[in-house]
């Protein structure tokens, strides 16, 4: 069969009839339409929003501060933890210690108990003032609400220190203890464990009462007031061991000291840990900053990473980056170096491919 002849030149054209007319329009009508449909190009992707000087300022700025706030509060853990431990070590080395006289730790009245001294025990002989008996509120003893028992003792030699008998729990209110035995009459000796006084308290306390174990507000706080005492006391106080020997009638012993170091140490290596993150990441965003704008110069561009990802070679549809400088740019003439084993390109190569593909924009 053989195809039909065309038209000469020049000839008069054949008429279409009226459904191929028909046809024509409305394959031209579906051709517009589903231009009309056609999605619209995407949108050039936003160029990276860089950060301004004023925004590094503030940066810096920022990590600065943190910097400081977490070395000084590292610091102040730091000193915590050794203050913790010094005040361990002189509880273990003095807590079980032998008796001694009390004037062989402290000269006479005025004299206060030294830090290194702190819980030795010593021994005293003399009598009770029970009549002068203060109570310590505020002072639980293993999460239980007590009363400290304090009552002021007059050794041989006449001098005067408070002594902390033990303590009793809460009453049927919080005001006073159903009961209050009362310290043994007449000479007695007494094995007590030097502290030194605490800072005296701000806050008030009902009569014949008190809010720390200080030695000057323990005597003024009965009715007489502490005139009796005057220049005899020490500058401490003693917790009670032993009355003749035994523990006190009618009360708790003290408890052991706490010896629990306590998470001052951790809390400090935290707070350092959290500056030197705060100085890394600082430095991360710098660096990420520095890969934007690079990435920003070399604009359409391949990625000039993009061939790492591939162990052979150039990924497809990615110009190599040794083609950068081959075709014709100002380092055409170069001879490439040889890449890694594998089809990797060392980083100096890529400082030469990028160099090369900012060249020839």
């Amino acid at each position: 069969m053989t195809d039909a002849p065309s038209p000469a030149p020049g000839a008069p054209r054949e008429r279409q009839t009226p459904d191929e007319a028909t046809a024509g329009q409305s394959a031209e009508a579906t051709t517009a339409q589903r231009t009309a449909e056609a999605p619209a190009p995407e949108a050039a992707a936003p160029r990276v929003q860089l950060r301004t000087p004023r925004q590094w300022v503030a940066l810096a700025l920022g990590v600065a501060v943190l910097f400081t706030g977490c070395v000084l509060a590292g610091r102040w853990q730091w000193n915590r933890h050794v203050d913790r431990d010094a005040q361990i070590a002189v509880i273990e080395a003095n807590y079980a210690s032998d008796p001694v006289p009390i004037d062989e730790l402290l000269d006479g009245p005025g004299d206060v108990v030294p830090a290194s001294d702190v819980w030795r025990r010593v021994t005293v002989s003399g009598t009770y003032e029970s009549d002068k008996t203060v109570l310590l509120r505020n002072r639980p003893v293993e999460s239980q609400a007590a009363f400290h028992v304090l009552v002021p003792f007059v050794t041989d030699e006449g001098t005067v220190i408070v002594v902390n008998r033990g303590w009793i729990p809460y009453g049927s209110n919080s005001s006073t203890p159903d009961a209050l035995p009362a310290p043994p009459g007449g000479e007695v000796e007494l094995t007590l464990r030097l502290r030194a006084d605490e800072p005296a308290a701000d806050n008030g306390a009902p009569p014949g009462q008190v809010q720390a174990i200080n030695t000057a507000q323990v005597l003024a706080a009965v009715p007489d007031g502490a005139a009796w005492a005057d220049g005899r006391t020490y500058g401490g106080y003693g917790a009670l061991a032993a009355e003749d020997g035994q523990p006190a009638e009618g009360l708790a012993t003290l408890p052991v000291p706490d010896t629990d170091p306590r998470s001052h140490l951790s809390y400090a290596f935290q707070w350092w840990v959290f500056a030197v993150g705060g100085v890394a990441g600082f430095v991360v965003l710098i660096r990420r900053e520095r890969r934007d704008a690079t990435i920003e110069a070399l604009g359409d561009l391949p990625h000039p990473f993009a061939s790492l990802g591939d162990a052979g070679g150039a990924r497809d549809g990615d110009r190599p980056l040794d083609g950068l400088s081959s075709t014709g740019g100002p380092h055409a003439g170069r001879s490439s170096r040889p890449g890694r084993r594998g089809g990797r390109q060392s980083a100096e190569e890529i400082e030469d491919a990028l160099i090369d593909s900012s060249s020839t924009r």
